[in-house]
């Protein structure tokens, strides 16, 4: 395999209702939320993983082809492993038609600065409490999600590495799908119940032809 170019992809993710993707509960204090963001260690802000963003874009892409994978061991469905089809082509397959992902998702930073978040009840995010009902005893279970809240703005990131024989407009296109599908699903959790709605705005496609990184 020969690599030809990486297309470098930039834009903001804004979310436009609270999102919850969940991290530690190892520091959960007293009073406190019962579920948390996952944060950067460094400088305790929120992020976005890249690792949450790339699989919800491969599970959307899969479900508008119908290609998600049955398991016959287990009432399951997983990722594609067929490389032919357009998330295996994209995000890669495993098993015996092993092939390597196209697509490079970076953990996207918070870009909303402190002052963005002055009326919230804790740093960067705030609290919602939940109320679950028992259908038979009528008892309320209430539980509190920590949110980073509507308004925040994430910087993203994505790398694609086009190889000899690949078509890149296809693989444009599928991530353009993906992206465009997200708008109108969720990222994080909770989605059903509201949580995670997001717009994907100012995005650039910059290509890097190998002359690029060559060079002097």
């Amino acid at each position: 395999m020969k690599i030809n170019k990486k297309i470098v992809i930039t834009g903001k993710i804004k979310l436009l209702s609270g999102m919850h993707i969940g991290g530690s509960n190892s520091s959960m204090n007293i009073g406190g939320p019962d579920k948390f963001v996952i944060r950067n260690p460094i400088d305790n802000k929120p992020y976005i993983p890249g690792s949450s963003l790339k699989g919800k874009m491969r599970s959307l892409l899969e479900l508008s082809d119908g290609t998600i994978t049955p398991t016959p061991e287990r009432d399951i469905y997983g990722p594609t492993k067929d490389p032919s089809t357009r998330a295996g082509k994209l995000f890669g397959t495993v098993g015996a038609n092993q092939q390597p992902s196209r697509l490079i998702v970076r953990d996207c930073p918070l870009l909303s600065s402190m002052d963005d978040f002055k009326n919230t009840d804790l740093p960067y995010t705030e609290s919602k409490t939940e109320v679950s009902i028992c259908r038979i005893t009528a008892k309320a279970n209430p539980r509190t999600f920590e949110r980073v809240p509507a308004g925040a703005i994430f910087d993203m990131n994505l790398v694609l590495n086009v190889f000899d024989g690949d078509n890149e407009k296809v693989m444009l296109d599928s991530i353009m799908t993906s992206l465009k599908l997200l708008q109108d699903d969720y990222l994080g959790g909770q989605g059903s119940r509201g949580y995670g709605n997001v717009e994907i705005t100012d995005l650039n496609f910059a290509p890097h032809e190998m002359e690029f990184y060559n060079k002097s």
